[in-house]
């Protein structure tokens, strides 16, 4: 999302021996990929898994009815708070959940898959779909390319060589320098960037697909919520629990994807990468178990994701061997890391950024120690 999307550090090296023709290396790439393609639909990968997304459905839709009885029970309590989180750990499963949507990953039907995901995005996530869909191919498209990923757009911590040097100075220039120490909490503010920017495009006069249908849909969500929230826990109360469900949505959402391609190589916007390395090279795998795949919605299985970005949630675990296999073949580095010390990882390379653009006048001893 906008202030934790993918960013890096080093560009794409090239993993064949610089002898082979150019021609001969790019028709030995293209059929890199599609063996893989042959091995992972022969293993039943891609195929369709309802049974999951029922069963995934229906917990989240007894989660969110248990969620709004514990609201209206507890009243004017300050234990709201704690019930405040599990409303933000929930909107983002629902997000997940749309995420498979917009992948067609869920339906056969693309018609049927795009409607899901706009209902579960904007009804019970406020993440509009239209919005998210056609900044999303971008990144799918062009992970980690500079000028062609919309997730390296600065914010509030910027990604690339080129908006650092932008902001060296000045006021930027102290943020710039602390944007390692500021990662974490301003991962807590991507829920109220998704709100805005969704409603900034809901309510803009360019053209969106179904404008009416979701407006309608994210006003049950961005004005429903709330609304109970006040009525149940009274004003005070209620408006101190909605900035912490909001802060814990967001964190959620920035942690699920932060570790994703921050950190990892960046590509040139003018640099030819066949797609299996453009997909593998700039990803990065977190490792846990069932405990990670439930808590990141799957997307820690980045790698699979990103080479098949169709197939069902359920079935990235398994494609993992697979696919860790196939690129051991191709000398191609597959990277995953456990949660915590990948994290370390995207605060070290957003740290280091910043501080490798230092204002010149600054302390060369305090930069030297910044940098260790």
């Amino acid at each position: 999302m906008s202030t934790l999307a993918p960013p890096p550090s080093r560009p794409v090296r090239s993993t064949r021996p610089r002898s082979t023709a150019r021609g001969e290396g790019q028709a030995k790439h293209a059929s890199d990929y599609a063996e893989l393609s042959r091995r992972i639909k022969a293993a039943g990968l891609l195929e369709r898994r309802y049974a999951p997304y029922v069963l995934r459905m229906s917990l989240l839709l007894v989660a969110l009815a248990a969620g709004v009885a514990a609201m209206v029970v507890l009243g004017q309590s300050w234990w709201q708070l704690a019930v405040a989180v599990y409303f933000g750990a929930l909107f983002a499963q629902f997000g997940f959940l749309a995420h498979d949507g917009a992948h067609r990953q869920v339906f056969a039907s693309g018609k049927r898959n795009e409607w899901f995901s706009r209902v579960v995005a904007n009804m019970f996530v406020g993440l509009g779909y239209g919005w998210w869909m056609h900044k999303h191919t971008k990144h799918h498209g062009n992970p980690n390319t500079v000028g062609r990923d919309n997730d390296l757009d600065p914010n509030i911590v910027v990604f690339t060589e080129q908006d650092a040097e932008r902001r060296s100075t000045g006021l930027l220039g102290v943020v710039l320098r602390r944007q390692g120490w500021l990662l974490l909490p301003a991962m807590t503010l991507t829920g109220l960037d998704l709100h805005v920017k969704t409603m900034r495009m809901l309510l803009g006069r360019g053209p969106v697909p179904h404008r009416g249908a979701e407006l309608a849909l994210i006003l049950i969500r961005l004005i429903g919520f709330p609304t109970l929230l006040v009525l149940s826990a009274g004003p005070v109360i209620g408006l101190v629990a909605l900035l912490v469900q909001l802060l814990a949505f967001g964190f959620m959402m920035g942690g699920a994807f932060a570790p994703n391609h921050i950190g990892m190589p960046t590509i040139a916007h003018d640099q030819k990468v066949d797609y299996l390395r453009r997909q593998v090279l700039t990803s990065r795998n977190i490792t846990g178990g069932p405990a990670v795949d439930f808590l990141m919605g799957g997307l820690n299985h980045q790698v699979e994701h990103h080479l098949f970005p169709s197939m069902p949630s359920a079935n990235l675990r398994a494609a993992r061997r697979i696919i860790r296999d196939y690129c051991a073949e191709l000398g191609v580095p597959y990277l995953e890391r456990p949660l915590v010390p990948a994290m370390a990882d995207v605060i070290r390379s957003v740290h280091r950024l910043g501080v490798r653009h230092a204002d010149p006048f600054d302390c060369p001893a305090a930069a030297a120690l910044r940098l260790a």
